[in-house]
């Protein structure tokens, strides 16, 4: 009982004193540790001065962003164009990859694959641009085949063909 009582009085006394009690006192040295911290902190983040930059540097501010240069068109005539669509959709092309009439390209006979065409319909004066993917077209006098969605754009559908002017886009200015 003495025990339990002797516990009790030790809890009480640990309740009751301030809790600063248990710490130690503070150092005099410290507020001078605490100077040479900061003065030290406020070097460390100062900025070193930059070095002169070296004869043969290039000073980028200066150089201007290059010109994208639009396509030139070449002329290489004109012509008959007709259009093919949903009886091709989907089968190959002479350059490998699937027909889609749905998409602005066409068909030339001598022109590289990957070429890119300006079409114009003179008589409504529309203009689109076609990618060629295929080879032909092989009826008659015509010049080009476009595809049903470039032909759309052109005023071909209702006529079937049209009198149009070729020019090849060149991405070199």
């Amino acid at each position: 009982m003495a025990n339990r009582a002797l516990r009790s009085i030790v809890l009480l006394a640990a309740l009751v004193l301030p809790a600063t009690a248990a710490q130690p006192r503070e150092n005099a040295n410290t507020a001078t540790a605490s100077a040479a911290f900061d003065a030290n902190l406020v070097a460390r983040t100062a900025l070193p001065t930059a070095p002169a930059p070296a004869a043969n540097a290039i000073d980028l501010s200066h150089i201007d962003p290059p010109v994208d240069a639009s396509p030139v068109a070449t002329s290489i005539g004109g012509g008959v164009a007709s259009y093919y669509g949903r009886r091709f959709h989907g089968r190959p092309t002479a350059s490998g990859e699937k027909f889609d009439m749905n998409a602005m390209t066409a068909a030339h006979r001598t022109l590289p694959f990957g070429s890119l065409v300006e079409v114009t319909n003179p008589r409504n004066g529309k203009t689109v641009t076609v990618r060629i993917n295929d080879r032909g077209p092989f009826h008659g006098g015509r010049v080009i085949d476009v595809s049903r969605a470039a032909a759309t754009e052109l005023g071909l559908i209702g006529p079937g063909s049209g009198t149009v002017e070729l020019a090849v886009l060149d991405s070199a200015a």
